[in-house]
């Protein structure tokens, strides 16, 4: 770019005393004035006065432009994002889009930005509805590895103390400014920083301990508008009942009405939509949510020794009574059985449910686990691990 002076004399109040001014400057300046006005050089533009002219007209334009001359020059963006925006005022071709869209995919990793993501995210939005089912599902699974890899944080023994450290500050004292930031990782940072953007959350697992993970709402936005009906209400209800925690470690963190009511949905799923997709994953779903409902959990209990209803929680005893007065349910059915099983004997219990323990079973020191597995029998509950075999409570779908 061509550099110029310009040379300014004006007038003061008094005619004999006059200053000048040199400025530098872009030559792009000289398309505002007049060709007569300005005598311009390599070096030096003059712009000549004499009494009957006046800088005053112009006086204020050169300041204004010396002035943007002045700011200090923007970040450049990221190389990604300039490629992307430069590409926005060409045509689209869908059809090249969503043939390359699983290499973008899969060129994701932990040292990608939330651009990138959201870049992604809004070509699925394109091509989503221009694929088949099959192909539906196979970029979601797509989406949950580019997720994971994302996500991704190596960190040192030191970055991973201070990240724990960050973690328990932020679940003690969520509003104050933490001050293990700067001994964090660079990714940590930057995730940290950018919470919130294409759909990272920084997840509170319960007792300080923090995660990222993907929101159960980018499902629901991103893939389940487009996709048929069943696998649309599955992916929708499933994200928003696992937008808080239903349980941390070995204890209920929803209340038995709550339970109840997930119970059921799962249910009538099942009978309105058998032929779904994720039809297995809802039938473990209602396992669950049934177990919970009449079991609990190891730290929280439905009850200590189920010896009749006054040892039963109250909130769930509530609505398994409810529950039994259902029709056409087989949960409700299940509730009508708890309900009996409570007015059992321990020995018509015995003889009427006859279980067997195994020798690790009865060296243990647990108390109530006659009963127990003589309850799970009797109601045909099965004692699933909710953690090996699939996760099914922290996002939209089962991963």
């Amino acid at each position: 770019m061509t550099k110029y002076r310009l040379l300014i004399t004006t007038r003061n109040q008094t005619p004999s005393q006059c200053y000048t001014e040199k400025i530098l400057f872009s030559d792009k300046i000289t398309s505002y004035f007049p060709k007569s006005f300005l005598h311009v050089s390599r070096y030096k533009m003059t712009v000549p006065f004499n009494k009957r002219c006046s800088v005053k007209p112009y006086f204020a334009f050169v300041i204004c432009i010396l002035l943007l001359g002045c700011q200090k020059p923007e970040p450049q963006p990221i190389l990604e994002q300039a490629e992307k925006q430069s590409q926005q005022d060409e045509p689209v071709d869908l059809s090249l889009l969503c043939k390359n869209i699983e290499n973008e995919i899969l060129n994701i990793n932990s040292e990608r930005t939330t651009f990138a993501l959201e870049q992604i995210n809004q070509d699925l939005k394109l091509c989503l509805p221009l694929s088949t089912f099959d192909e539906q599902k196979h970029f979601l699974t797509l989406s949950n590895q580019m997720y994971q890899n994302f996500l991704t944080v190596n960190r040192t023994p030191p970055q991973q103390s201070a990240f724990e450290a960050y973690a328990f500050d932020l679940a003690q004292h969520p509003t104050v400014q933490q001050n293990h930031f700067e001994q964090l990782s660079l990714r940590d940072q930057y995730l940290l920083k950018h919470k919130g953007q294409a759909y990272i959350e920084l997840f509170d697992a319960g007792k300080g301990r923090l995660n990222y993970r993907r929101s159960p709402e980018y499902l629901a936005k991103i893939f389940a508008p487009y996709m048929p009906q069943a696998e649309q209400v599955f992916i929708e209800n499933l994200a928003t009942q696992n937008m808080m925690p239903v349980f941390v470690e070995k204890t209920l963190m929803i209340e038995p009405h709550e339970i109840a009511t997930r119970a059921l949905f799962w249910e009538e799923y099942l009978n309105q939509y058998p032929k779904s997709s994720y039809r297995k994953d809802a039938e473990y779903l209602l396992q669950m949510y049934s177990l919970f409902l009449f079991k609990g959990m190891n730290d929280s209990p439905v009850s200590d020794t189920y010896i009749d209803k006054y040892t039963i929680q109250s909130s769930s005893l509530d609505e398994i009574e409810k529950l039994a007065q259902i029709k056409n349910s087989a949960l409700a059915n299940q509730a009508g059985k708890f309900m009996h099983f409570l007015q059992l004997s321990a020995e018509q219990r015995l003889k009427q449910i006859p279980v067997q323990l195994s020798a690790q079973e009865q060296s243990s020191q647990s108390k109530n686990l006659l009963t127990e597995k003589q309850l799970a029998q009797y109601l045909g509950l099965k004692n699933a691990n909710h953690s090996k075999i699939r996760d099914c409570f922290s996002d939209a779908v089962c991963l």
